[in-house]
């Protein structure tokens, strides 16, 4: 094991960022030693990632309303989208509905392509992390069908190690995504076809092994099936609200959240936790909310190395659908809801009787909270 010296002599950890160890408001940067792009570090890619040039006591800005909140404890800086290729608040409605086709049975071939790649993005302001993507970008694609389709994904390895894509619902063995059945070697490519069932809010990662390895290098995202209003007459009218395309679901603001931590210094520690990948994001650039619309939020937790993740809202109560595959809540008017690795589900929530105005999201483990993973809603009367 090596260690990744700072320039105190210790070992950098996620404590000394939390401490405001790495850096004040104001001052340069600490780089991490050249050693860290040359070792490998409890089982990850070395590559360029470096520490955090955040400081947790930072003064918050006259002029940003909301950087107060939780002792004004947000990195210092931009981060660049645009080099990035992603950006999160596009992230939260950016949905891929691939290409449709009919087949010869009448039914819907919806058909995505996936490509795997290395890419180095930043995942805090200053920070650089090498990441394993699927189409560039952490977390990958948001797949969204409908229940019943043919699904069809084409997925292609330019990465530099071999790499599969495991999807969380119902497909024959050889579809499974799992060394023996759909692991693909860099530079092949591989065609997943199964039906889209059952509905709910799903995710889809990559399988080789190390398994830790792989999730943790952002190898993972959103796989979202809408129920089909006529195979649920009963609540028919809950189903067309959440098929996308539909009045009914036009009347939501639908957002998916994929909760996700980075390991920087390799110590088996995430050191940045964050909704989206950038730590933050929702802090510095809060989520417009319309206050007569009711929200509804697709949540997936694939943080590595903690064994729980948390929602929780501020100032409101929400009903809660374990991994989205019934039309009922599994939990209602809860405010807090815990999610192991790979688990997810739907929040439904209204801002109705509020009044307008930033409202607080946040995991509640503190810690998580102070390195990244927090968010403002704003809630205004209509959005331009």
């Amino acid at each position: 094991m090596v260690d990744v010296p700072t320039m105190f002599g210790e070992r950098l950890s996620r404590r000394l960022v939390l401490a405001g160890g790495i850096c004040t408001a104001g001052a340069t940067a600490v780089g991490v030693n050249a050693a860290v792009g040359q070792a490998t570090h409890g089982g990850h890619d070395a590559g360029s990632a470096t520490p955090a040039a955040a400081d947790a006591y930072q003064a918050p800005s006259p002029s940003s309303g909301h950087s107060g909140a939780h002792g004004a404890m947000v990195t210092v800086g931009e981060v660049d989208s645009a080099r990035n290729g992603f950006d999160p608040a596009k992230m939260l409605t950016d949905w891929d509905v691939g290409v449709t086709s009919v087949l010869s049975d009448g039914r819907t071939l919806r058909t995505f392509e996936v490509v795997a790649e290395d890419k180095e993005i930043e995942i805090a302001p200053g920070v650089m992390f090498p990441a394993w993507t699927y189409n560039g970008r952490v977390p990958g694609p948001a797949l969204r069908a409908t229940e019943g389709e043919r699904l069809r994904i084409v997925f292609k390895n330019y990465g530099s190690h071999p790499h599969s894509m495991h999807f969380h619902g119902i497909h024959a063995a050889r579809m499974d995504g799992v060394p023996g059945a759909g692991l693909i070697n860099p530079g092949e490519e591989f065609v997943y076809e199964f039906d889209a069932k059952p509905f709910g809010c799903h995710l889809y990662h990559c399988h080789a092994l190390p398994l830790k390895r792989h999730i943790h290098k952002g190898m993972y995202g959103a796989f979202i099936i809408d129920p089909d209003p006529a195979r649920h007459p009963e609540l028919a009218d809950v189903a067309r609200s959440r098929l996308l395309g539909t009045p009914e679901n036009a009347q939501w603001q639908e957002l998916v959240m994929v909760m996700n931590a980075f390991d920087t210094n390799f110590d088996g520690e995430n050191e940045f936790y964050a909704v989206n990948t950038v730590a933050h994001t929702y802090m510095n650039t809060p989520i417009k909310i319309t206050r007569n619309r009711p929200v509804r939020i697709y949540l997936i937790n694939v943080v590595e190395f903690d064994p729980i993740n948390s929602f929780h809202l501020h100032a409101n109560f929400f009903d809660y659908f374990d991994q989205g595959t019934t039309l009922t809540p599994t939990l209602k008017t809860v405010d807090l809801i815990t999610q192991c690795q790979a688990q997810r589900g739907i929040i439904e929530f209204s801002f109705a009787e509020h009044e307008t105005g930033l409202y607080m999201f946040h995991p509640h483990q503190s810690e998580f909270t102070e390195l990244g993973w927090v968010g403002m809603f704003d809630v205004v009367e209509d959005v331009a």
